[in-house]
């Protein structure tokens, strides 16, 4: 049996003028990510989108799937339609109660009557629907307190629906509300939650991602490639950037004292991130740093950092310990491809003891020591891009 997949926003209800906005974006996004799954009809009711199967070849799990990666979405669920009619909807929730109810020893009904007209209210409508699932189901029992499965009915101005329990969507604004950033993607743990993160705010992500071959390997430039795509399935599509600081890497080894070594590739990869970045139209940078996970992420270091670029620098893992950031990155998908063994960049030429708290003017000093401008105009100029789609 076909069924809509119910999309419920969150914070867009709290838009004001603003509204139509958020939701009319949201929908496009809906649209655009599903279109690989077969026809549909995207269309706003109630403060809720609808998703509606147009035939019977549509994939309605792998869109439902897509849906559930969809930021804006707070919740969701599959409903199945009938008349607004009580003795249809009774043998609904009868025909579907096997499949919502598989393994449950305990339910409830639950109404909303959206359209007052409709003759019974929320309290009779459970009690009717309860009952009716009761008589034909005998392997469960009501409990209103703590049930194991919610049976859920919605009385709608156009139709009346029957749904199982509501899951938990990826929250958040929608993608392309809050402009477009460029996120700096290793191959580590951090920078891919840091890049959820930022998107769930509805900023749309390009990304860049620096190598350094020979002294890292194809496979590790394919493994970021991996996590770019995970990105994407919430993102959308990405254009992933690839920059060679090989010769930069070489370069800082030969002229510069060992504990910046760090310090100087750190602020040449924003140098490089924000001429692509103005490139691209993109308004911030994206980086995975958390104050005192490293040397080079130290209150003085990150200030070295910053002020080599002027765009904005947003790091929302600044304030979150390795765990926490371990755990956002299982439930994104990202953890096990984050652990493999294949060297970044940022772990080739790293110094014995590097530098804590630098001061500008010695770091400065450092760098004076190579050529930054020519060294940077030669990696922006040859680094590569290509898009990244999930779907």
């Amino acid at each position: 049996m076909n069924y809509d997949i119910l999309l419920k926003f969150g914070e867009i209800a709290l838009k004001g003028a603003n509204r139509a906005y958020f939701e009319n974006t949201l929908q496009k996004q809906i649209r655009f990510r599903i279109k690989p799954y077969g026809k549909f009809e995207v269309f706003k009711s109630q403060s809720t989108i609808c998703v509606r199967p147009l035939s019977d070849e549509c994939d309605l799990d792998g869109a439902y799937e897509v849906c559930k990666k969809t930021f804006g979405v707070i919740a969701l669920c599959r409903a199945y339609e009938c008349e607004k009619d009580i003795e249809e909807i009774k043998a609904l929730a009868v025909s579907l109660a096997p499949e919502l109810l598989s393994g449950a020893k305990t339910f409830k009904v639950e109404a909303k009557r959206s359209d007052k007209r409709f003759p019974y209210d929320s309290p009779a409508i459970c009690a009717e629907v309860g009952a009716a699932v009761l008589a034909s189901y005998h392997a469960v029992k009501v409990d209103v307190h703590e049930p194991d499965v919610v049976i859920r009915v919605e009385i709608r101005d156009e139709k009346a629906y029957v749904s199982g329990a509501q899951e938990k969507g990826a929250g958040g604004m929608p993608v392309w509300t809050n402009g477009k950033a460029l996120l700096l993607l290793s191959g580590g743990i951090d920078s891919p939650v840091a890049g959820h993160m930022i998107c769930r705010r509805g900023v749309k992500l390009e990304v860049v991602h620096f190598e350094s071959f020979p002294y890292t390997s194809e496979r590790a430039l394919e493994k970021v490639k991996d996590l770019a795509n995970i990105l994407a399935e919430y993102n959308g599509e990405i254009c992933f950037h690839t920059v060679s600081v090989t010769k930069i890497q070489e370069a800082i080894m030969k002229n510069c004292d060992e504990e910046y070594f760090t310090l100087i590739l750190r602020r040449f990869m924003m140098r490089i991130a924000e001429r692509i970045a103005n490139e691209r139209n993109c308004k911030a940078l994206v980086t995975g740093e958390s104050v005192g996970q490293v040397a080079s992420q130290t209150i003085d270091a990150l200030n070295v950092t910053n002020s080599a670029v002027s765009v904005p620098v947003f790091r929302p893992c600044i304030g979150m310990d390795k765990e926490e950031i371990v755990q956002r990155s299982r439930q994104i998908g990202a953890y096990d491809l984050s652990i493999l063994p294949f060297e970044d960049c940022c772990t080739v030429f790293t110094p014995r003891h590097p530098k804590t708290k630098p001061a500008l003017e010695n770091v400065l000093k450092e760098e004076s020591r190579i050529d930054i401008e020519a060294l940077t105009e030669e990696a922006v100029a040859s680094h590569r891009s290509e898009w990244i789609k999930a779907y």
